[in-house]
């Protein structure tokens, strides 16, 4: 099963995604994600739509949390290569409004000289959590999406906060969630590979995750508590573009591609950064 979002009217439904395109509407947005395990468990029974518009099936209250610096060789390849390795996960926030899908556009900001990839995986929570157990934040998730954390690197070295470069316009986009008896333990391992124009730039594989999603979930539950709907995005393999030489960056034309053991492929093209200008709703359109 494939869950994505579909807009219709004023409002957000999510729905499964077939192989043909098509999509069978499972419940609305905020139904969904009051009981996602529940629906999950269930065939999708609503209307089947064969022209949808596909939006990120998002909570606009949800929290997007990002680990940085969780694959070894990423760290060794930045600016951190020389520093212990931190006990706790480097976390930062994406807003709801900066993610989009598979298919959509995705802007270069007017400073940028380009983007840069990160290709990853998202875990989707579907239970709260407070004060949890790594087992407990683990059993809490209900699926997995195909992430590219799409950084406008200038912008994100300005300060040593992250945010301004971790949140440009449609830069944060979105596979279908698989859900996560389909796709398994992350610790068993699952290859995440990002490919540029066709030539594949990281080929990575979650074993060698510094900090499991079981364990960052319980961490942040002991400070805020996670909600149903809250994602956590957990950290791009080696092979970035800002620190190759020379430096290699997203123009625009470039299409990047991130695929992962189970979960399919997520496929965007880059574009001038005059297409925020005539987007109606940045971050929320999109062709899955």
């Amino acid at each position: 099963m494939r869950i994505v979002g579909v807009a219709r009217g004023a409002g957000v439904e999510v729905a499964s995604l077939a192989e043909d395109g098509s999509v069978t509407v499972i419940a609305g947005l905020e139904e969904f994600w009051s009981d996602p395990e529940g629906f999950l468990a269930r065939p999708p029974s609503g209307e089947t739509l064969t022209d949808a518009r596909f939006v990120p099936p998002v909570l606009p209250g949800a929290r997007v949390i990002c680990i940085g610096l969780n694959y070894l060789e990423h760290v060794a390849e930045g600016s951190y290569r020389d520093a212990e390795l931190p006990e706790y996960p480097t976390l930062f926030a994406r807003w709801t409004q900066s993610l989009t899908v598979d298919g959509a556009e995705i802007p270069v900001p007017a400073d940028e000289d380009g983007l840069d990839w990160e290709g990853e995986i998202v875990a989707w929570v579907g239970r709260p959590l407070v004060d949890a157990s790594p087992e407990e934040a683990l059993a809490a998730v209900v699926g997995y999406s195909a992430f590219n954390d799409v950084t406008a690197r200038r912008a994100q070295k300005l300060t040593s906060q992250w945010i301004l470069g971790k949140n440009a316009d449609s830069s944060g986009p979105l596979g279908p969630m698989v859900p996560a008896a389909e796709v398994g333990d992350l610790r068993d391992g699952l290859r995440v590979r990002t490919r540029v124009n066709g030539e594949t730039v990281q080929d990575g594989n979650t074993t060698e995750m510094v900090y499991t999603v079981g364990e960052t979930l319980a961490h942040i539950s002991r400070t805020f508590t996670v909600r149903p709907g809250d994602l956590l995005a957990t950290g791009t393999p080696s092979g970035v573009g800002y620190a190759r030489t020379p430096r290699w960056l997203l123009q625009p034309g470039d299409v990047v591609e991130v695929e992962v053991d189970r979960l399919g492929v997520l496929r965007n093209t880059i574009v001038d950064g005059k297409q925020r200008l005539l987007s109606r709703e940045p971050g929320r359109e999109g062709a899955a």
